[in-house]
């Protein structure tokens, strides 16, 4: 077990699967209490499980973050909870495959509801409760909001929001101590991706597979656990004289 988040509590969106999940082990590992925030609740309570069977103190709350209600009223649960948010990790995340003329309507809107206006939403709910020095949030955006990707434009959009919304923040809430950064992470293997390897690959997931890794100079794609640990390091001490930074963590994409 390690101290870098010890008595911390932290809040973790889309920590159900993928890089949240991997996060939420790491913080608890390091010593922080973590609330657990997905929209499925079978992945919240299998989650909160996992944690504190490994020792960790762990609490969930099924939340959709596009809503104003069932988002302050999980903050509310954690706060009652743990008496205080030290960090917060805005990873919860929502992607669409498609130009903006083969993308839809729905897809726009779902990639901003969750993606923008989810952070703007659980950071709005988070900020007041976090009154101790050395408070940080987190975000996940995306490479696609520096670069060009094709077929990802709302995605890209909507991440390029996200890391506009991450230097607000910065630069909003240094008075009170609250550092703000995001990750810009390559392409990372988690669930959420593989309906668009298929997609790129025209079917086959393999095939997309080969070719988004083609692209990364490191010759393969991330895994949660990479992007968790960059996580680790923006929420915890060692990072505490960066704020408004945007790291990437992309396998060399955005360097070629």
């Amino acid at each position: 077990m390690g101290s870098k988040l010890s008595g911390r509590g932290a809040v973790i969106t889309g920590a159900g699967s993928g890089i949240g999940l991997a996060a939420a082990h790491l913080f608890v590992a390091e010593g922080s209490a973590v609330a657990v925030l997905d929209r499925d609740p079978i992945r919240v309570k299998e989650a909160v499980e996992q944690l504190q069977a490994a020792g960790g103190r762990a609490m969930g709350a099924a939340v959709d973050i596009s809503s104003p209600d069932q988002v302050q009223a999980g903050v509310a649960d954690v706060v009652a909870e743990f008496g205080k948010i030290d960090v917060l990790f805005n990873n919860a995340g929502a992607d669409a495959f498609g130009s903006v003329v083969t993308s839809s309507l729905e897809d726009w809107d779902r990639c901003f509801s969750v993606n923008a206006r989810g952070t703007f939403l659980v950071s709005q709910a988070v900020i007041p409760h976090m009154t101790d020095d050395g408070c940080a949030i987190v975000n996940t955006a995306s490479i696609c909001g520096l670069v060009g990707v094709p077929n990802y434009s709302a995605y890209s959009a909507s991440k390029g929001a996200v890391i506009a919304l991450t230097r607000a923040m910065a630069i909003d809430f240094a008075p009170q101590g609250i550092r703000v950064n995001v990750i810009c992470p390559g392409a990372v293997y988690t669930p959420m991706l593989e309906p668009l390897m298929e997609a790129r690959g025209k079917g086959d997931r393999s095939a997309g597979v080969a070719a988004t890794i083609n692209k990364h100079p490191l010759g393969r794609l991330g895994t949660p656990e990479e992007i968790a640990r960059v996580a680790l390091f923006l929420a915890c001490d060692d990072s505490s004289f960066m704020t408004g930074t945007v790291v990437t963590a992309d396998g060399g994409v955005t360097a070629q």
